[in-house]
């Protein structure tokens, strides 16, 4: 019989079999590095390392303070061989004992009496709030949450019916729409080579529609008389509907299909007629185009009404808003309840999206670009890189602060200007936390400065920020003459500007220099930040099984000691720490780099994506996207490392985040739908139309600009920015206006970007910083980044206007 070990753990002055087993330390593997090498884990690790060997780059263990004793031990693992027959354990089996030293002050490492349950481990929540106040929220959401269930469980999924026809040249096509609609007003969706509105003044080529009431004969209810029949019973009920179409088949053959949406309202009247059976609704189509045109036709009879939607789509997005200002609820929670409200309000207007439709408006090509990043970040953490570059450059800067935080902030602007802003942020996000860890320093305003400065970096070149993407792609801007030069070249003098203001501006909010630096000592927030950690890995851990349990109570058994270490520091006093440049060189000892081998592995991955990155404005060199290209770095770092714990790499990504960026995604194409985005772009061209001629140019730039800025900061930018370049397009096109096209698109550029700075959610970097602060351990509100954020955007606003009024409407630039 082959030997079979046995783990033995000495605690409590007494030998107890171990209950690690291998389920447990798959468990166990999946924890961050940090916490898997603390002493109070030893027995997994020992256990781990027994059954499978050292690790090939195995991490320093971390230094432990010894002010509480609790953890600044380890443990004695001894393999002996258990021979006694009288032994609860049989002949032959290998037996590894794990000796546990007491603790300091006679106590041991799990104490009797002020045990694990003698204080109150709190988690999963941010703020205590009264009962009273609990009781509202919880009440208020399953309201909300009744509502929206309500109108999902009694509305179907609408599906419409296409149908291709074929208008004649010279003739008119008829269709008899086949059943009543439920109110007055009849959708007619057509798809096909259209042009869209703001053609009207470029071609003189269109298809015509109109819907006709045909008046039935009392006496034969067969209605396959009705193509034929007499003009004397046919009335005309709407107003024509003109679509633009192209005035040649070459032209036709060439375009992409657009959908064009239109609402007839036949009056209550004529709706009484066609529901009592005394007539029915006929479409009647015409063109002028010298051939035939083919079109696809769809009937809708629920249309949805915009101006009720508008109302219920701002008031969803006010309640978002609510639940994050107010942190009445984790963002990613809110961002999922208001999707679902806004989805639950397009079922109670009869237009519920089907599934598939709400997977396409979830941007998988962000998705994709975020969690390939997040992968490359968690494994090339792993080399101790960051820490490395923290020290470095402390070490350079002379242990300056703001030399120091304009270094990162500089550094970050250039970065995300040539790569994508969000994946400068996922890079520079644990840099800067370490620094701020070894410099002493609250990494919260810092991290806001930062992720300031890469959306004003982003803002220079087309391929920095998705709204510029969004621009520069566009086929239409770039015949204009809008190219990577052209746009970056315009960009460069009012970014120049931005970030000399933003600088003073920053400077200014935080001149204190200890509002940069925590409020408490550094060894108290120390601990208060290890048990954040300690707490949010024990959160992450279900009761799902036993082995859960073991590691999870082990954890919750680390928060204890935490917290009674830190009741012991606050009680007794700290002290004073010293300055950095006196350990420098501890500094230097204590953050190397842990594993040469993987470093090497991941720079050869980060040159691949990074050159990748920049290849991607060239589409005819390589044809890769950003997302694809993400994905393929990180495929290619997981061969190189050849790991095998992947849980461990897999727990690290911000699936919080990703998820966010999920419904954040389908809430601003559900509010799209009800008809807000549109609703915007249409009283910004009213205004625009409204003042004198001379002062047009003027006037579009301002509104275009400040616009953007203030619903970028509110909505996401990405649908904002798609609707606003069609606006500034249509706006150039329109021969009556006779405004110039590039200082639109400058004006749109700058205020979609900048204005991402305003709020936590205004831009896909704000999220994505925050979501990685947050787990390591570190939080900002929504309230504390718009202190900081709001100021910043209007000021960068206010130049990006002076620049645009002398640059395109004294000097004419353009």
């Amino acid at each position: 019989m082959p030997p079979v070990e046995v783990t033995y753990i000495f605690a409590n002055g007494e030998w107890r079999k171990s209950q690690v087993t291998e389920a447990s330390l798959e468990i166990w593997r999946t924890l961050p590095a940090a916490i898997r090498q603390d002493p109070s884990l030893a027995s997994f690790r020992q256990e781990h390392e027994r059954l499978h060997g050292p690790d090939e780059d195995p991490l320093p263990n971390e230094d432990v303070s010894a002010d509480d004793g609790d953890d600044s031990h380890s443990k004695e693992f001894i393999t002996i061989k258990v021979t006694n027959p009288d032994s609860s354990v049989e002949d032959g089996k290998t037996t590894t004992v794990v000796a546990e030293p007491s603790e300091k002050n006679g106590q041991n490492m799990t104490t009797d009496g002020e045990g694990d349950d003698g204080h109150e481990t709190t988690m999963g929540g941010h703020h205590e709030h009264g009962k009273l106040f609990g009781y509202i929220k919880i009440g208020t959401l399953l309201v909300v949450w009744l509502i929206f269930t309500g109108f999902l469980m009694s509305k179907h999924e609408k599906e419409l019916t296409p149908r291709q026809l074929s208008v004649p040249e010279g003739a008119y096509r008829t269709y008899i729409l086949p059943e009543p609609s439920l109110g007055p007003r009849i959708g007619i969706n057509l798809k096909g080579a259209f042009l869209s509105d703001q053609h009207h003044n470029n071609t003189s080529t269109y298809l015509s529609v109109i819907l006709q009431l045909l008046y039935l004969p009392s006496n034969n209810s067969n209605m396959s008389f009705l193509s034929d029949y007499d003009a004397k019973y046919t009335e005309n009920i709407t107003n024509v509907w003109l679509v633009p179409i192209p005035s040649s088949l070459d032209v036709i053959d060439q375009m992409d299909e657009m959908t064009r949406k239109h609402v007839f309202d036949i009056g209550p009247i004529n709706h009484q007629k066609v529901t009592s059976g005394k007539a029915v609704v006929r479409m009647r189509l015409t063109t002028n185009l010298e051939a035939d045109f083919p079109t696809k036709f769809t009937y809708d009879p629920t249309p949805m009404d915009t101006e009720t939607g508008v109302i219920y789509a701002a008031i969803v997005l006010l309640g978002l808003y609510v639940l994050i200002i107010w942190e009445i609820v984790h963002r990613t929670f809110a961002a999922i309840i208001a999707s679902t409200l806004a989805i639950g309000v397009l079922a109670a207007m009869n237009e519920r999206p089907s599934m598939p439709k709400l997977i396409s408006w979830i941007d998988v090509e962000t998705l994709l670009l975020l969690f390939g990043m997040m992968i490359l970040v968690a494994i090339l953490s792993e080399t101790g890189i960051f820490d490395y570059l923290a020290v470095y450059a402390y070490q350079v800067t002379n242990g300056k602060v703001w030399p120091l935080i304009n270094c990162l902030c500089v550094f970050t602007a250039v970065m995300s200007s040539f790569l994508d802003n969000v994946t400068t942020v996922l890079l520079m996000t644990p840099v800067t936390i370490r620094l701020c860890e070894v410099m002493e320093l609250n990494p919260v305003p810092v991290l806001m400065s930062m992720v300031i400065y890469s959306n004003v970096g982003g803002t220079l070149t087309p391929v920095g920020d998705p709204p510029n993407v969004i621009i520069a792609s566009n086929s239409h801007i770039a015949k204009n003459g809008v190219n990577f030069a052209t746009f970056t070249l315009h960009m460069a003098i009012p970014i120049f500007f931005v970030m000399i203001t933003t600088y003073f501006q920053l400077r200014m909010k935080f001149k204190n220099i200890n509002d940069l630096r925590f409020s408490e000592p550094q060894d108290v927030q120390e601990i208060r930040h290890e048990i954040a950690v300690w707490q949010r890995a024990a959160a992450s851990l279900s009761s799902y099984s036993k082995d859960e349990d073991l590691v999870r109570e082990t954890l919750l058994k680390k928060v204890n000691r935490l917290s009674r270490s830190l009741k012991k520091k606050l009680v007794t006093g700290s002290v004073p720490a010293e300055s950095y440049k006196a350990t420098l060189e501890e500094m230097k000892r204590k953050y190397p780099i842990r594993s040469k081998t993987l470093l090497v592995k991941s720079a050869i991955t980060l040159a691949f994506v990074i050159t990748f990155f920049f290849l991607h404005s060239a589409p005819d060199i390589q044809k890769l996207s950003l997302g694809w290209t993400a994905l393929l770095g990180a495929l290619l770092l997981l061969i190189l490392a050849d790991r095998e714990d992947i849980e461990s790499v897999i727990s690290r990504v911000e699936w919080s985040t990703l998820l966010f960026f999920a419904a954040l995604f389908i809430l601003m194409e559900a509010l799209s739908e009800l008809g807000l985005i549109d609703w915007i772009g249409k009283q910004t061209e009213n205004v625009i139309l409204s003042v004198s001629e001379e002062s047009r140019l003027a006037v579009a730039i301002l509104i275009i600009l400040w616009v953007s800025a203030f619903a970028s900061a509110f909505v996401d930018n990405i649908p904002l920015t798609t609707m606003m370049v069609k606006i500034a397009i249509g706006l150039a096109e329109n021969e009556a206006l006779d405004l110039p096209l590039q200082p639109l698109v400058w004006a749109l550029a700058l205020g979609a970007c900048l204005g991402g700075n305003g709020t936590l959610i205004g831009a896909s970097a704000n999220v994505v910083c925050a979501g990685v602060a947050e787990q390591h351990g570190y939080r900002f509100t929504f309230i504390e980044y718009f202190k900081v954020g709001f100021p910043v955007m209007v000021g960068s606003v206010i130049v990006s206007t002076i620049y645009l009024m002398f640059a395109h409407v004294v000097f004419t630039w353009h």
